[in-house]
């Protein structure tokens, strides 16, 4: 085919291309786009001895096939989107909920008395074990279990009162 060949089948082609095209989309400049690669592969393929009705139906066929593949990777990369946007409002929420409930406890742990709250801050918070603890305080290990024991019933004890 000829360049003025081509010029020509291009002129008269593109137009009933592109309304198809933009039919799908529904977007000028992608209608504009899935033409221009419909006109590309017919020419780089190079099908010769088609008929005019032929030709426009393979344009046709072509164009519609590139369009819904437009419309495709369109769809996925909106529902990735839309999947990575909630699951980041998820992450958001769990993050909140969780920073509530530690500022919760952290308060309720504030408003118990001083041996129950200092043991649960170094046991829970500081991750310190009952030697280390025993070691800096002067108390005896069983002392510090029993104190922890019994903080950690009045914490939870403080922490259903709040939620109810």
């Amino acid at each position: 085919m000829t360049r003025q060949e081509a010029t020509e089948f291009y002129r008269s082609h593109s137009k009933a291309v592109y309304n198809t095209a933009l039919r799908i989309v529904r977007d000028p400049e992608e209608a504009e786009e899935i033409m221009q690669d419909t006109f590309m592969k017919y020419f780089t393929k190079g099908i010769p001895g088609l008929s005019e009705a032929k030709e426009a139906a393979w344009l046709r066929t072509a164009c519609i096939r590139a369009g819904i593949d437009f419309l495709r990777r369109r769809k996925k990369g909106l529902e990735l989107f839309t999947d990575r946007m909630q699951d980041e409002a998820e992450e958001e929420a769990e993050d909140l909920q969780d920073s509530m409930d530690v500022m919760q406890i952290r308060a309720a742990m504030e408003r118990l008395p001083h041996p129950y709250s200092l043991i649960l801050d170094l046991i829970l918070i500081e991750g310190m074990d009952y030697a280390g603890i025993a070691r800096m305080t002067g108390q005896k290990e069983a002392t510090l279990r029993s104190w922890y024991s019994r903080g950690r019933a009045k914490l939870i004890k403080e922490l259903k009162t709040q939620t109810i």
